[in-house]
């Protein structure tokens, strides 16, 4: 357990969620950079005579329409920050570099022209110099191959595990799925096991399913199962040799402080007038 890593590995979380209790909604408008403001949504509003008449520049609108932004933005950042950390903690555990543990390709676009795609973290085989750590890596590949139905010979070929990283999966966004299958179909293509990496145990079931049947291994935020095929903080004790869940349960006080700060950011209008 390398607790001496708890503050470079927290910074990694903590900084996007930052960004958070700043947001402020666009209204529409088109903005590149940062939202409107109370009084420019009042502004804009009260320009609106449709809008007027109903009284929806009320400050409450604003701060609704903040919240509602701010919460997706919530999730997506703790995703964001998450993802760093799953990448760190496999690059620190399997003594890889940035290089080894990144992993994208390219795809055509219909102007000619290329499109590369970034999956979350990446461990190949081969560069993991300790043997043993190295063995214990490829038998979960060999297990987690087996239990999806993939051919022992097609197993036997892959020469380690792409990663994608998320912190919950409750919607049935179809352009996701089908984005994370042709992601497979690559990864297959290249020799490597794909694998979705769920750190909360919110996950659709007809969505787990369905990633299970494309030869996806999932891993969920299940917590005491022992089971590393299936649990996301088993894979990390057991396999990569860290203890995620110990790891958030000694910061949860510093995680708690700093989402209940946001929320009370983003659900208060004046803040961002």
């Amino acid at each position: 357990m390398k607790i001496n890593n708890d503050s470079t590995y927290l910074a990694l979380v903590l900084e996007p969620i930052k960004v958070c209790g700043r947001y402020k909604p666009k209204f529409g408008q088109g903005n590149k950079g940062e939202g409107l403001t109370l009084a420019q949504f009042q502004t804009l509003y009260q320009g609106d005579s449709f809008y007027s008449w109903f009284g929806l520049d009320n400050p409450l609108m604003y701060a609704a329409h903040k919240a509602a932004g701010g919460m997706t933005s919530v999730y997506r950042q703790i995703g964001i920050g998450c993802e760093k950390l799953f990448r760190t903690v496999l690059r620190d555990s399997f003594e890889l570099t940035d290089e080894d543990v990144t992993w994208s390709y390219e795809v055509p676009l219909p102007n000619g022209k290329t499109r590369r795609l970034y999956l979350d973290g990446r461990v190949p085989l081969d560069r993991i110099a300790d043997r043993t750590k190295r063995k214990r890596f490829h038998d979960w590949m060999l297990k987690s191959s087996s239990s999806l139905g993939v051919d022992a010979n097609i197993a036997a070929t892959l020469t380690g595990t792409i990663f994608e990283v998320r912190q919950g999966y409750k919607s049935k966004d179809s352009k996701r799925q089908n984005a994370d299958i042709a992601n497979a179909s690559t990864a297959y293509a290249m020799a490597y096991l794909p694998c979705a990496s769920i750190l909360s145990a919110q996950i659709d079931g007809d969505v787990l399913l369905r990633y299970r049947a494309q030869k996806w291994a999932v891993l969920t935020g299940l917590e005491g199962v022992g089971d590393p095929l299936i649990s996301t903080y088993d894979f990390m004790s057991e396999v990569v040799g860290y203890d995620l869940a110990a790891f958030f349960k000694r910061n949860r006080d510093t995680l708690r402080t700093e989402i209940d700060s946001v929320l009370k950011a983003l659900l208060a209008p004046e803040a961002s007038a």
